[in-house]
């Protein structure tokens, strides 16, 4: 029975692969693994850290800014899934002028600016 367990032991783990053997070769001749395929070149740090300043940055916008400045700033680099638009575009959607788009996005990019940099001070200490 034991050597029979064992047969069927070896027989089910003949097929199991390690993350690290070779599984074909690429067209240099140099064996690939399955690391090479599935291996992700981003930094899950830096990908939690873009999420965590993402989450920041859309409170701040819904807390701090007034209305029309969020409608900008949404509009102008799509936020919320909206599609980019360029201040032209922009003025025409809430029928002002661009120099005006320009005005009220450049004052609301300061105010996310200037959060931004408070957080990051208060964040070293």
């Amino acid at each position: 029975n034991e050597i029979l367990m064992h047969f069927r032991q070896k027989r089910k783990s003949m097929q199991d692969i390690s993350i690290s053997d070779p599984i074909d070769i690429d067209k240099d001749g140099n064996s690939i693994t399955l690391m090479d395929i599935v291996q992700d070149d981003e930094n899950i740090l830096d990908s939690i850290d873009l999420s965590i300043q993402s989450q920041k940055l859309y409170h701040f916008i819904e807390q701090n800014l007034e209305p029309r400045e969020q409608k900008i700033l949404t509009y102008r680099y799509g936020l919320y899934n909206v599609r980019p638009l360029p201040q032209r575009e922009v003025a025409k959607k809430l029928d002002i002028s661009r120099s005006y788009v320009s005005r009220i996005e450049k004052k609301a990019l300061e105010k996310l600016k200037d959060y931004f940099n408070e957080t990051t001070a208060y964040n070293r200490y």
